[in-house]
């Protein structure tokens, strides 16, 4: 029973996930005419790169010496209803259509990447155009360790430990101007590194995504830089990756190098592949069901544990302010 005087993040207790029941996207890519999604080359899964960089499942970014990250401090505010979900479980169940539509597949196809060095533009209506070093980026900002739910729209689940900084501290470090109402964030383009972004080439690539300037300020809103105590992880979004827990999941643009901040609300991927299915604010809403299956239930990846959905997953009491009635729905 949920406590009022309780902050979601400050239950107590942390809780696990799930192995996928599932609707893959795929399949509604058919539907739409999308030929040739078939299989992607192999690859070898890649051991980590360094020490800290837990299980061998998927290629972690070599990062510059003499940054102190890992562990970074942990945020005693988020904490879960649930338990963690198990780290080899959260790395080897991803969707990353930039180089497979398999989940499984994923990170066995990121050996070929490469997350160092890596260049990240500021740009559009900001004080200061200009590019900065990841690494660099890093020293600039507030790093800390924050536990959160994470919801994809296609009904899995899983908790997460993410480091990295509020994006809050990210928008004031970027210096937009008054008129910024939102801003845009461009992913990675790598055909060469990226073996779907060679293939399939009916996606429009690379992947955009955008946030509200009140949602990007917002206290939940996170960039992350690593995962369960140290660098991500490839197929986790490396070297850095947006984390929006009241959203469902491809709101969270991963290894991202450039964002604009701009007057006007920007195109975003999905909902240029499907407008009907996938809108811009894609708010977690178990009462709107997707047009092929219901959103009322998720399940846990590696438990196949069923949960119900909790509107704006969990954390309606720090972002349902920023939202009417008519706006709580990803075709929204």
């Amino acid at each position: 029973m949920h406590l009022e005087i309780r902050r979601p993040w400050e239950l107590p207790g942390s809780q696990a996930t799930p192995e996928p029941v599932y609707h893959d996207r795929r399949r509604f890519l058919k539907a739409l005419g999308f030929a040739g999604a078939g299989a992607l080359l192999g690859g070898s899964l890649l051991r980590a790169a360094t020490a800290t960089a837990g299980p061998a499942t998927g290629a972690a970014p070599a990062r510059a010496a003499g940054h102190p990250l890992y562990p970074a401090k942990r945020d005693a505010r988020f904490a879960l209803d649930r338990p963690l979900t198990d780290e080899t479980v959260a790395a080897r169940h991803n969707n990353y259509y930039e180089f497979t539509e398999q989940k499984d597949r994923v990170c066995k196809l990121v050996d070929r990447f490469r997350a160092r060095p890596w260049r990240i533009e500021v740009a559009g209506l900001v004080r200061r155009p200009r590019e900065i070093d990841v690494d660099d980026l890093m020293r600039a900002l507030p790093i800390e360790e924050r536990l959160y739910r994470h919801r994809c729209v296609e009904a899995w689940a899983m908790a997460v430990p993410w480091s990295g900084a509020p994006m809050s501290a990210f928008v004031k470090w970027a210096e937009p101007a008054s008129a910024a109402r939102f801003v845009r964030v461009v992913s990675f383009l790598k055909p060469d590194e990226a073996p779907n972004q060679k293939i399939a080439t009916w996606y429009r690539w690379p992947y955009y995504e955008a946030l509200r300037m009140d949602e990007a300020m917002n206290e939940l809103a996170f960039l992350a830089f690593g995962v369960y105590g140290h660098d991500l992880p490839v197929q986790h979004g490396a070297p850095a990756r947006l984390v929006t827990p009241w959203k469902y999941g491809y709101k969270s643009a991963k290894a991202m190098v450039r964002f604009e901040f701009t007057d006007r609300q920007p195109r975003t991927f999905w909902n240029d592949v499907a407008p009907t299915e996938y809108g811009f604010l894609s708010n977690v809403n178990p009462k709107v069901p997707h047009p092929r299956w219901s959103q009322a239930t998720e399940t846990m990846i590696g438990t196949n544990e069923k949960r119900p959905t909790l509107p704006y997953n969990g954390y309606a009491r720090w972002v349902a302010h920023l939202y009417d009635a008519k706006t709580l729905t990803h075709r929204s």
